[in-house]
């Protein structure tokens, strides 16, 4: 890295006051400076930069080559601007603050901004650059502002009276929607001199400037490499942690869609285990039904109810009858030999003498006892009530 001195030349003339340059001249070459102070100083530890002016009452130092950054920057607020730019004055006090340097192994180095018009003859500046050359001083000239040819030519023809091995450069900046600093970042100020100081600077100043470097994070690995490399295991986990959020977020939607749908497969299992239930129970209802039924037709069956069984066993036979003649005639037959039967019997209970006689040779019973005669009394009515009843129907047929 080259160990340098230099000595920054402002001009705070009143042709800085114009705006062709965004947001003024004096403002644009203001950010330039700082830029090229920045670089300077973190391109090397034991590097310094001065400051001063050259319009207004006359050359002004505002600060001695120094490598305190804060100090440097410092001194370009509330600068006044008037007067006339002086090229030659300020390039010469510039030449009297690097003689008197305190490292004397720093390599001088002088960057003048020149905005205004320059006075001075051809001639003049040319002795002032050999007079630079002699005492091995580079020089820098970033011509911007006004555009005048002879202010070209004299420019032009002051560098090459002092460049030695292409140490000093020369740098037109048009005006346009560019600022000044931008266009000085691809410039050989700031690229250097092919030893390649400068060009480290240069990333340095392009990180003071904001980021307008290609470095990661604005900060060149090289210049700072714990720096970079904090900065790069900050953003490493800040990226992990994103990228845990967003899965974390994806597994939250997937758990929540998975609950709605087995809420609804529960729904779906409750409404058919409810109407399983009800069909069984549905099912239950019937087969009580039917075996209610069951048990009463068998309790029907147990009791020996002769008066239902006949108008069954009626009903049935009338109905067989009814589909076959002969079945007919046999039922007739068979109710007349009933009713023949049961006038005999009735015939034969009507007969007291037959009946006592049998009583008396029963052993145990006494034909005069009041229940056995209630009893053959009641049995010679009911004959007799049969007999009256079949007589109703033949005279109601009749």
């Amino acid at each position: 890295m080259v160990l340098e001195a230099t000595m920054i030349c402002i001009d705070n003339s009143e042709w800085m006051r114009n705006g062709d340059y965004s947001p003024t001249r004096f403002q644009a070459q203001a950010d330039a400076v700082n830029l090229i102070c920045g670089a300077k100083t973190q391109s090397n530890p034991e590097n310094t930069v001065g400051v001063l002016t050259m319009a207004g009452k006359g050359v002004r130092v505002l600060v001695t080559p120094t490598s305190d950054l804060g100090k440097i920057l410092a001194c370009m607020h509330g600068l006044e601007i008037g007067g006339e730019m002086n090229l030659a004055a300020g390039i010469q006090v510039a030449q009297l603050a690097l003689k008197h340097r305190q490292n004397k192994k720093q390599q001088q180095r002088i960057i003048v901004f020149a905005g205004g018009p320059v006075k001075y003859d051809k001639k003049v500046l040319e002795m002032i650059g050999k007079k630079l050359k002699k005492n091995s001083v580079a020089l820098d000239v970033v011509n911007f502002g006004e555009e005048d040819e002879s202010k070209t030519e004299k420019l032009e023809a002051l560098v090459a009276a002092v460049n030695n091995n292409d140490s000093s450069h020369i740098v037109h900046v048009p005006a346009g929607a560019n600022a000044l600093s931008d266009v000085l970042l691809s410039t050989p100020i700031f690229t250097g001199d092919g030893e390649g100081g400068s060009g480290f600077a240069a990333a340095a100043a392009a990180a003071a400037a904001g980021g307008v470097s290609g470095f990661d994070f604005g900060v060149d690995p090289n210049l700072d490499p714990e720096l970079a490399l904090a900065l790069r295991v900050s953003m490493e986990e800040e990226r992990a942690r994103q990228e845990a959020a967003a899965k974390k977020a994806a597994d939250d939607s997937s758990k929540q869609g998975k609950e709605g749908e087995s809420t609804s497969q529960d729904a779906t299992m409750s409404e058919n285990v409810g109407t399983s239930v009800s069909e069984s129970e549905n099912k239950k209802d019937d087969l009580m039904d039917d075996e209610n039924a069951l048990l009463q037709q068998a309790l029907a069956m147990s009791m020996d109810d002769p008066s239902a069984t006949v108008t069954t066993r009626d009903t049935d036979m009338s109905e067989a009858a009814a589909d076959d003649q002969d079945l007919a005639l046999a039922l007739q037959y068979s109710m007349q030999e009933g009713a023949k039967d049961q006038s005999d019997m009735g015939k034969l209970l009507a007969d007291q003498s037959f009946v006592s006689s049998i009583l008396t040779s029963l052993p145990g019973v006494d034909p005069n006892d009041p229940s056995v005669k209630d009893l053959l009394a009641s049995m010679q009515n009911q004959p007799e009530k049969k007999d009256d009843d079949d007589k109703a129907p033949k005279e109601d047929d009749k």
